[in-house]
């Protein structure tokens, strides 16, 4: 099975969950590398977890 498959057999709930730890990656990789300040870091997070619905999510 490739990814397009399996994305499309994902739930609207589990795609939800899937974009929000892609973009959740994005902001380590961008902190990671010093592309942004831990300051800019949490507040990025905050804001796509708040608007996400992702309070829970690790």
């Amino acid at each position: 099975m490739n990814e397009i498959t399996v994305w499309e057999n994902l739930s609207p709930e589990e795609k939800k969950r899937e974009l929000f730890l892609r973009q959740k990656r994005t902001l380590d990789m961008f902190l990671e590398r010093h592309a942004i300040s831990q300051a800019q870091y949490d507040k990025s997070l905050g804001d796509l977890r708040e608007k996400m619905g992702m309070q829970d999510v690790e």
